[in-house]
C-alpha cells in the first residue's frame, strides 16, 4: 500500500527586491521535485497576496484578527523547508512575521533549512530560527544545506558548481524530512498534539 506524499511547503523567506533567494530556491524546488514521495507547495512571501496579508499585520494596533490564507496554507501542510538568507547576523524580519503570524499551524511538523550568504552560509539564521521553532513546538532537523557565499556558487543557469555535493545534501535533508514528516502525520492522526 502506497502512502499518500508528504505534503511540503517551501518558504522562501526574503523579501528583498534582487534577491539571491530565486536562484537558491529555484534550484531546491529542482531537487525535491525528483521525488515522488513529495508534493511540493511553493510559499514565497514576496507574493502580492502574501505579501499584503503581513503587512496588515503590522498595521493593527489591538492584534485582532488572524491569518486565514497564511494559516490555511500552512497548516494544511505536513512539513516545510525554509530557504533564508542571513542579514546582519540573522534571518529577514519578513520570515519573523510570517512564522509568528501563524501559531498552532507550525506545530508538531518537522522544518528543516537550505541557507545561504557569505562566509557563514547563513548558518547564524538558521541557528535562530531553531529556537523559534522549538517554541512553536515544530522539529527542526538536523542536516542543512547551506551555500557559503553563495553569489559565487551558482552558475548563470542557476545550477550549483558542485551539482553532486549539493545534490547530496539535499538528498539527506529531504530523507529526513520523509521520514520525521510521516511520522509526525500518522501521530497527529492517531493523537492529535495539544502541547
Amino acid at each position: 500500500m502506497s502512502l499518500p506524499p508528504l505534503k511540503v511547503g517551501v518558504l522562501v523567506g526574503s523579501v528583498r527586491p534582487g534577491r539571491f533567494a530565486d536562484r537558491v530556491s529555484g534550484w531546491f524546488l529542482s531537487e525535491i521535485g525528483r521525488r515522488d514521495d513529495m508534493e511540493t507547495h511553493l510559499i514565497d512571501l514576496s507574493e502580492p497576496d502574501l505579501a499584503a496579508e503581513l503587512k496588515l499585520t503590522l498595521e493593527r494596533s489591538d492584534g485582532s484578527g488572524d491569518a486565514p490564507t497564511l494559516a490555511e496554507r500552512i497548516g494544511g501542510l505536513d512539513g516545510f523547508v525554509v530557504v533564508t538568507p542571513e542579514y546582519n547576523h540573522g534571518y529577514p524580519a519578513s520570515l519573523k512575521l510570517a512564522i509568528d503570524y501563524v501559531h498552532r499551524e507550525w506545530r508538531a511538523k518537522p522544518v528543516g533549512f537550505v541557507s545561504y550568504g557569505g562566509m557563514a552560509g547563513g548558518q547564524r539564521a538558521v541557528e535562530q530560527l531553531r529556537q523559534v521553532f522549538a517554541e512553536l513546538h515544530a522539529v527542526t532537523l538536523r542536516d542543512t544545506v547551506s551555500f557559503h557565499m553563495a553569489w559565487e556558487q551558482f552558475d548563470e543557469d542557476g545550477h550549483p558548481h558542485d551539482r553532486d555535493g549539493t545534490a547530496k545534501a539535499a538528498s539527506v535533508l529531504l530523507d529526513q524530512l520523509a521520514w520525521w514528516g510521516l511520522t509526525l502525520r500518522e501521530g497527529r492522526a492517531a493523537r492529535p498534539y495539544d502541547g
